[in-house]
């Protein structure tokens, strides 16, 4: 089983004149030195170098202390999340789904072999804790395809202890700068090997061989470059789902929105023909990113709710009743996202949007005035929400009103994505109205979330009622989301003002 490692570090270019004395490092009360490793590990990847193209690294590893096969995805400058398996001959199965998205139907193939001496020192408080482990590196890097060239240099690695502050980081970095070091103009071992031993790697990102997008000019290449980011977005976020990293599974969906929203909200731009089966196909990967989500935000609600109720108003069982009906509704299994992301028809839908990115279904629209189209498209989709909010506004209160709020609610969603595609080009209106249709739908969210809420409690209240339990609480419940509903439904009019005077596209 695979585990992670956050991996906070900075390299830099040595000249072979060795460490300066990092006692006089601030903190360091003692430097020891813990000998020489011998470490090689091969570097592996697709022949279009998909994973180099992200600043991911995959290699097997021997020697040192944590041999075995690592997995790195960049976090930030000088940050990565290091996924590790145990040694073996083939890529382990748990690495390789995590660059499923990137990798696809490919082969990884070994790319680089690089053999490394490490001179360790670490740096120790004035307890004897680990502060950083120093490493000077002698690098030889062998490529093992093509060519074969080789490159040697000496580089000076600081990676921070684990749970250490990163500050301490830039200690280390004020008195290495002062002796002469600078950083490392590569972020990677791999990176400059790729780059003294070959072409380097082609800067694509998100692991796709295409070429990089220029500049934005017409309305085609301004629809297009939206859709190239939230596709980008779903290609990094698939690891992180199957690594369930908090909001990731949230995020995804997200994207998955805006890309079908772009697809119809733009349609005098992108062929409907070729959009429409790739937004079908969007909508089922939404639904199953959205299985155990949605029930888990009402889970949290209903949570939050109950804990905010005075205690003598809680009667009966209530909160193992929550837990046990919360349990039965989800799915209750990330493996099952995990298949659903593993699967032929995810694969396919992500194909599909590769392919529309290389040779896009342009319309005629596409080649008009970008400012012209892409304002008249935001238009239009603002007008579609003020018919739904108005029409919303004029039903009395009751369920025909809740499903006229429901369906304003999901407008809402599309013409904000409608309005962050255009801000590029349209600037501050389009970021005007993205802000103000953002407030407008959390509020129709809110309303939203209280008409499933009651749904809910109903549910329970009759489950609570034939097992012989006191449906009194439900009922509270029921009647405070009911004020919450009613004050939305209060403050509408008002947010709804204030959107219509954003809109100043």
């Amino acid at each position: 089983m695979a585990d992670t490692k956050r991996e906070i570090e900075r390299k830099y270019e040595s000249d072979e004149s060795g460490l300066p004395d990092l006692t006089r490092v601030k903190g360091v009360a003692a430097v020891a030195d813990e000998g020489v490793s011998h470490l090689d590990a091969t570097y592996y990847d697709t022949a279009d170098q998909r994973l180099a193209a992200d600043a991911i690294t995959l290699r097997r590893r021997t020697g040192g202390s944590d041999a075995g096969w690592h997995l790195k995805f960049p976090v930030a400058p000088g940050v990565r999340d290091e996924v590790r398996a145990p040694l073996s001959d083939t890529v382990p199965r748990d690495l390789a789904g995590l660059l499923r998205s990137r990798v696809r139907d490919t082969t990884l193939l070994p790319l680089v072999r690089l053999r490394s001496e490490r001179d360790v020192r670490h740096l120790l408080d004035a307890d004897g804790r680990l502060l950083a482990e120093v490493g000077v590196d002698e690098v030889h890097a062998e490529r093992l395809t093509g060519d074969a060239r080789a490159a040697r240099w000496t580089e000076i690695e600081v990676e921070l202890a684990d749970g250490g502050d990163p500050a301490f980081l830039d200690k280390v970095d004020k008195r290495l700068r002062k002796a002469g070091l600078r950083p490392s103009a590569s972020a990677s071992k791999l990176a400059r090997a790729l780059a003294e031993t070959g072409t380097g790697h082609p800067e694509t990102g998100t692991g796709h061989p295409e070429r990089p997008a220029a500049p934005p000019v017409t309305a085609g290449d301004h629809v297009l470059a939206y859709v190239r980011a939230q596709r980008d977005a779903l290609v990094t976020l698939d690891p992180a789902v199957r690594r369930a990293l908090p909001d990731s599974v949230h995020r995804m969906r997200v994207a998955t929105r805006r890309l079908r929203s772009a697809f119809r909200s733009y349609r005098k731009v992108l062929d409907r023909a070729v959009t429409d089966p790739i937004g079908a196909e969007l909508a089922w990967l939404a639904a199953e990113l959205g299985a155990d989500r949605d029930q888990e935000v009402l889970t949290d609600r209903l949570t939050a709710a109950l804990d905010d109720l005075p205690r003598a108003l809680v009667t009966g069982p209530v909160p193992t009743r929550l837990h046990t009906w919360s349990r039965a509704r989800g799915t209750g299994s990330r493996r099952l996202l995990v298949a659903v992301l593993d699967g032929r028809r995810y694969l396919d839908l992500l194909d599909a949007i590769d392919a529309l990115i290389a040779s896009p279904p342009l319309r005629r629209a596409a080649t008009g005035k970008p400012r012209k189209v892409i304002a008249k498209a935001v238009r239009k989709d603002f007008g579609a929400l003020a018919a739904r909010v108005e029409r919303a506004l004029a039903l009395p209160p009751g369920d025909d009103r809740d499903v006229a709020l429901h369906e304003a609610r999901k407008r809402t969603k599309r013409t904000r994505y409608a309005a962050e595609a255009a801000q590029p080009l349209l600037g501050a209106p389009a970021a005007d109205l993205v802000r103000s249709v953002k407030s407008l739908q959390e509020l129709l969210g809110d309303h939203q979330d209280s008409v499933m809420t009651r749904a809910a409690l109903r549910d329970l209240a009759r489950q609570a009622h034939e097992a012989g339990e006191s449906a009194f609480t439900y009922g509270v419940l029921h009647g405070r989301e009911e004020r919450r509903a009613e004050l939305a439904e209060a403050a509408l009019p008002e947010a709804w003002r204030g959107t219509t005077a954003s809109m100043a596209i």
